[in-house]
C-alpha cells in the first residue's frame, strides 16, 4: 500500500483507498466494496465474546450466592442426612480452594471449584447449625399442663391475644430432658402483662409448634426450632408469682435483665405519648408490638408500609447514619479534633456502636441482627479505608449473616431485605453523577438538590418495589397498589425526623427528659397514619395474587441477583427469571382445605373460599385462601349449598358446593350418630375424632391428620386427589413433634 493511503477496517476486510491528488485527477482504482452480507458470528467469536464477557465480572460477590445456594438445598432435603455429611463437605470445600491455590487453573475452572467449595459450605454449616440448636419439641396434644418458668420477653401479639415467652423450669408430664427450653403462651385477654424476669405459674395448653396451614405454606415450626421455640401453648389460668428454687442461669439473667430494659423503655415511651402513637413509636425503638393497635397493622399492611414496625435495615441505616453525621459535624465544629483526628472513621465508630446498642435494645431479633451485621459492615468498610456501600460490602454481610443462620435463606426478610438492598445499590453505582458546578447560585443549588432528592427517592423505592415484589406475591400473596405513593410520602417523614427523635428521646427518656423529641416524633407517627389509613382505605389498595409454582421463588431470587451483579449486556438474561413469580401460570386452585387437626373445612366455589366452620381456624383459613387467590365467601354462601351447626357440616342435596361432610368433634357420641348419615350422600367426610371408614368415598379421621397434617383435595375424573403438608415437609428435625428435636 502506497504512502498516505487510507486503511478502513470493517470487520471482515480492509479497503485501501489510494491518495488522490488535490487538483481532483483520478489515482489508482480503489478495491471495490463488497455486498455480500456478513455470515453470521460463528461458535469461536461467541466464546470469545462470553469469555469476554465473563473476564469483567466480580465473581467474589457470587460467593455469598452459592453458600447460600447449599444452604437451602440441605433445608429442602426430604430428609435429615448425617453429621458425617457436614463435616466430609467442609473436608471438600478445603480441598477445592487447596486446589485453586496451589495448581494453575485457568480462570474459569479456578472459578467453578471455588463456588462449589462455598455451596459446599453452606451445605455443611445448615446441618452443622441444625445440631447446634437441636432441643426437646412439645408432644402434641398433651392436654392441660402445669408451667413454672421465668418470664423472658413479652412477644408480639397473636389473633388469640398478648403473649409471653416462657424458660420453663418444669412442665406437668415432661421429664427434664423432654421439657422445651422456650415456650411461648397466649394470655388471656384480662391478663396483666408480667415483667421480663418474673418467675410466674399458670395452667395451660402445650402442644409442639403448629406445622404448616396449608401444603407448602409458611413453616412456622421450622422457624420456631432455630429460634429455640419447642412449645406453643395458651393460658386456662391467670398467671401466678412463684417462688423459684434456684437462680437461672447467668446467660438467662443477662438476657431477662436486658428485655426488662427494653420492656421498661416501651412503656415509659407509651405512658409519656398517646395511645395512637405510642405503640407504634415502642415497637420501633424496642421492637415490641403489644401496644399496637391492630387496626394500624392492617393499614400499614395495606399501604405498603408494614416494613416501618418491624426492626430492619430502614431502623439500623436510619439511626447509624444520623449519628454518623452528627459525629462529623461534632467534629467539625472543634477545630482542635478536626486537624487531629480523622472525622470520618470516628464516626464510623459512632456509628458501629450506636447500631451495636440499638440491636441490644430491640432485643437482637432475626431481621434486626441481619440489618445491624449488613450495617456494621458498611461502618467497618470505612475504618478500613473502603467504600461503605457497595456491593463487595454487601456481599461480605450477606456472607457473614448466612455463616452464622444459613436458616434465613428461607425467610422472607432476609429475601426481600438483600434483593432490595442489592437492587439499590445496584442503582446507585450507575445512578449518573452531574458535573460539579462552581459558582452557582444557593437558590439554584437547592432547587437541584431538591430534584435530586426526588428523583433518587422515586428511583430507589421503585427499585426496591420491583425487587421485592416477587417475594411479597409468593409469600404473603398481596401487593400494595399505591405503596410507591405511600413509600414516597413517608420516606422523609422517617428518615429526618421520626427516628432521629425516636433515637433522641429513647437516650434522654429514663432521664425524664425525653418529653420534646418523644412529641415531634410522635407528630411523624400521626402524620404516617393518616397517610397509611388514606392510601389503604383507596378502592383496590391491596391486590391479592396466588402464589406460584415453588420453583418460581429461587429463579426470581436468582434472576434479581444476576440482574445486579452482572455487569454488561448479558445483565438482562437475568430479567424472565426475575419475573418468573408475576409470568408464571398458577396451578388449580384446590377443591377444599382442611385444617391440620381436622377442626376446620374450607371449600372452593368458583373463585370463592367458604368456611364451613367460621368460629374455629380463621386465620389459617384466611392464609389458604389468599394463597391460592380466592376470596372469602359470604356467610350466605355457606347456608345456601350447607346445613351446618356448631359441631358439624353436611352438603345439602341441591347445592353447588363439593359434597364434602365434616364431624368438628372428637365427642363419640356425636360421630357414631352423624357419621353414618354423612357416609350416605357425601363423596368425602371429615371426622376431627377416630370413626370408621365409609363404605364409600373418602374418609380422613384423626389418625390421617395426625400423620399428615393440614391437606388440599383435589376432585378428578378418578376420584378425589389429597396433597398433605407432611409429605412435603419430610422427615426433618423440626417436624418430629415430641421427639426430642
Amino acid at each position: 500500500m502506497g504512502e498516505g493511503a487510507i486503511r478502513v477496517t470493517t470487520g471482515r476486510s480492509d479497503i485501501e483507498l489510494e491518495s488522490v491528488s488535490v487538483a481532483g485527477a483520478q489515482s489508482e482504482r480503489a478495491a471495490p466494496i463488497s455486498t455480500v452480507f456478513p455470515r453470521r458470528p460463528g461458535f469461536r467469536r461467541i466464546a470469545t465474546w462470553l469469555a469476554d464477557q465473563a473476564s469483567v465480572q466480580s465473581w467474589t460477590l457470587w460467593s455469598p450466592v452459592a453458600f447460600g445456594a447449599g444452604a437451602a438445598l440441605y433445608l429442602a432435603l426430604p430428609g435429615e442426612p448425617l453429621p458425617l455429611v457436614a463435616y466430609g463437605l467442609l473436608a471438600v470445600a478445603a480441598a477445592l480452594v487447596w486446589t485453586v491455590r496451589r495448581l494453575g487453573l485457568s480462570r474459569p475452572a479456578a472459578i467453578l471449584l471455588l463456588l462449589a467449595a462455598f455451596a459446599s459450605a453452606g451445605f455443611a454449616a445448615a446441618k452443622l447449625r441444625t445440631q447446634a440448636v437441636r432441643a426437646p419439641i412439645a408432644p402434641p396434644g398433651g392436654g392441660v399442663r402445669m408451667i413454672e418458668g421465668y418470664v423472658i420477653d413479652i412477644a408480639s401479639p397473636g389473633q388469640g391475644g398478648p403473649r409471653i415467652l416462657l424458660a420453663p423450669i418444669r412442665i406437668s408430664g415432661l421429664s427434664p430432658s423432654a421439657t422445651p427450653i422456650r415456650v411461648r403462651v397466649t394470655l388471656r385477654g384480662d391478663q396483666a402483662l408480667p415483667s421480663p424476669g418474673e418467675a410466674v405459674a399458670l395452667k395451660g395448653m402445650v402442644n409442639a409448634p403448629p406445622p404448616p396451614a396449608s401444603p407448602g405454606s409458611y413453616d412456622f415450626a421450622r422457624d420456631a426450632f432455630f429460634d429455640g421455640v419447642g412449645g406453643v401453648g395458651f393460658a386456662l389460668s391467670p398467671l401466678e408469682p412463684l417462688k423459684a428454687e434456684q437462680a437461672p442461669p447467668w446467660r438467662l439473667q443477662f438476657e431477662m435483665r436486658i428485655n426488662a430494659v427494653r420492656w421498661a423503655l416501651a412503656r415509659r415511651i407509651v405512658g409519656q405519648m398517646d395511645a395512637e402513637s405510642g405503640g407504634l413509636a415502642a415497637a420501633m425503638v424496642t421492637g415490641h408490638e403489644a401496644f399496637v393497635p391492630r387496626q394500624q397493622v392492617e393499614d400499614l399492611r395495606a399501604s405498603g408500609l408494614a416494613h416501618i414496625i418491624s426492626i430492619s435495615g430502614l431502623h439500623m441505616a436510619i439511626v447509624g447514619g444520623f449519628v454518623f453525621a452528627a459525629a462529623r459535624l461534632l467534629i467539625a465544629a472543634w477545630p482542635w479534633a478536626a486537624l487531629r483526628v480523622s472525622s470520618k472513621k470516628v464516626a464510623a465508630a459512632a456509628g458501629l456502636a450506636a447500631v451495636g446498642a440499638y440491636l441490644v435494645l430491640s432485643g437482637a431479633p432475626s431481621p434486626a441482627e441481619r440489618a445491624a451485621i449488613t450495617a456494621g459492615t458498611a461502618f467497618l468498610a470505612i475504618l478500613v479505608d473502603r467504600r461503605a456501600i457497595s456491593l463487595h460490602t454487601l456481599a461480605v454481610a450477606a456472607l457473614a449473616i448466612l455463616a452464622l443462620q444459613p436458616e434465613a435463606v428461607t425467610q422472607p426478610g432476609f429475601q426481600m431485605s438483600f434483593a432490595a438492598t442489592a437492587a439499590l445499590v445496584a442503582l446507585a453505582e450507575a445512578w449518573p453523577r452531574p458535573a460539579r458546578e462552581i459558582n452557582t447560585p444557593l437558590p439554584i443549588r437547592a432547587v437541584q438538590a431538591v430534584g435530586v432528592w426526588i428523583g433518587a427517592s422515586i428511583g430507589a423505592s421503585f427499585v426496591a418495589g420491583l425487587a421485592t415484589g416477587p417475594f411479597a406475591m409468593q409469600h404473603f400473596n398481596r401487593v400494595s397498589t399505591f405503596g410507591l405513593l405511600a413509600n414516597l410520602l413517608t420516606a422523609p417523614i422517617s428518615s429526618f425526623l421520626m427516628m432521629p427523635a425516636l433515637a433522641l428521646g429513647a437516650v434522654l427518656a429514663p432521664l425524664g427528659l425525653g418529653a420534646a423529641p418523644l412529641s415531634a416524633a410522635g407528630l411523624g407517627i400521626d402524620t404516617m397514619n393518616m397517610i397509611a389509613a388514606w392510601v389503604a382505605s383507596l378502592p383496590n389498595s391491596q391486590m391479592i395474587y396466588a402464589s406460584a409454582p415453588a420453583w418460581t421463588l429461587p429463579a426470581a431470587f436468582l434472576g434479581v441477583l444476576w440482574l445486579c451483579l452482572w455487569r454488561g449486556p448479558l445483565r438482562w438474561v437475568g430479567l424472565p427469571l426475575a419475573l418468573a413469580v408475576w409470568l408464571c401460570p398458577r396451578p388449580p386452585a384446590p377443591d377444599a382445605w382442611i385444617a391440620a387437626d381436622g377442626s376446620s373445612v374450607a371449600v372452593r366455589r368458583g373463585e370463592e373460599a367458604v368456611l364451613l366452620r367460621p368460629d374455629a381456624k380463621l386465620f389459617a383459613a384466611e392464609l389458604w385462601a389468599r394463597r391460592r387467590g380466592l376470596s372469602p365467601a359470604p356467610e350466605e354462601a355457606r347456608e345456601a349449598d350447607y346445613d351446618c351447626d356448631r359441631w358439624s357440616c353436611a352438603p345439602r342435596r341441591n347445592g353447588e358446593g363439593p359434597p364434602i361432610a365434616a364431624i368438628f368433634t372428637r365427642r363419640a357420641s356425636t360421630i357414631e350418630k352423624k357419621a353414618p348419615l354423612f357416609c350416605d350422600w357425601a363423596e368425602v367426610v371429615v371426622i376431627r375424632g377416630e370413626a370408621a371408614p365409609c363404605p364409600h368415598g373418602l374418609t380422613l379421621t384423626e389418625a390421617d391428620f395426625a400423620r399428615g397434617g393440614s391437606a388440599e383435595l383435589y376432585r378428578t375424573a378418578k376420584g378425589w386427589r389429597i396433597v398433605w403438608a407432611q409429605d412435603l415437609r419430610g422427615q426433618r428435625p423440626w417436624t418430629l413433634s415430641g421427639s426430642g428435636g
